[in-house]
């Protein structure tokens, strides 16, 4: 009998030598196997290759990842990009999954990148350079430090009072984390409901309202170290706990068919 929840890890699509290949980031499969107790596997970006309703009759939760491509700015009415920060195939993939799997009942996690999608399939805009943007910070990393100070806590957010969010925190006010991005959340999709800011308003946290089951969504990067950060820590433990849940539900109802 299964005992451990199944965690689809989403990919991008990117071409290794001469062919294309699926690639997913260590640091989310080992947060999903050591923070989560759970086990990951690798979501191919295929699209309508593999229907929604198939993926989803497999998997115990899914963890949409951070990456260094964008959402396509006509999934949200933006003006045109850089092609070359694209990934169409990931886009096809992750955008309906996310509002099936949460309509499903399957429990959600979004990082960064997924946390963009997140709100992109909920109907919301994405700022292309939060940078440019007069009143907001610059969110990016640079790049020629080492990677633990990229991934260095860099601002604090205020969690909203009473949020989901906040309670993972065991009551705390604020966090600090790590900020890794260029884009970021304009205008919020109907039906989400924003968990944590940053001190120049940018939205940075967000949960689905009503949603019947675990869907969070983060623009810093809990899975680096995780086990090092006690927010993280509470994220993961969460997100695995959903996907235990929705495991002995899909099992429960499978011994009364």
């Amino acid at each position: 009998m299964q005992t451990t929840p199944l965690v689809g890890v989403t990919a991008d699509r990117t071409v290794i030598g001469a062919h294309a290949s699926h690639v997913a980031g260590e640091k989310y499969l080992a947060a999903v196997t050591d923070g989560a107790h759970a086990l990951a596997f690798v979501l191919p970006a295929l699209g309508e290759r593999q229907p929604v309703a198939n993926v989803l009759a497999a998997v115990d939760g899914l963890l949409f990842t951070g990456s260094y491509s964008n959402v396509e700015p006509h999934r949200y009415g933006g003006a045109p990009g850089e092609p070359t920060l694209h990934d169409p195939h990931r886009d096809a993939t992750t955008l309906p999954l996310l509002r099936a799997a949460i309509d499903a009942g399957i429990p959600v996690l979004a990082i960064c990148r997924g946390f963009q999608e997140l709100n992109v399939a909920f109907g919301g805009t994405l700022h292309q350079q939060v940078h440019a943007v007069d009143g907001l910070a610059d969110h990016r990393e640079n790049k020629a430090d080492p990677l633990d100070l990229q991934y260095a806590p860099s601002h604090p957010v205020s969690l909203v009072s009473g949020g989901l969010l906040q309670r993972l925190a065991g009551g705390a006010a604020d966090a600090r984390v790590n900020s890794l991005h260029g884009q970021g959340i304009d205008r919020l999709g109907a039906g989400l409901a924003a968990e944590a800011v940053a001190p120049d308003g940018l939205i940075e946290a967000v949960s689905v309202a009503g949603s019947p089951a675990f869907a969070l969504g983060v623009q810093w990067h809990p899975e680096w170290q995780h086990a090092r950060d006690a927010l993280s820590t509470a994220i993961f433990r969460a997100f695995g706990d959903a996907c235990r849940a929705r495991l002995a539900q899909r099992l429960r109802t499978a011994a009364h068919v």
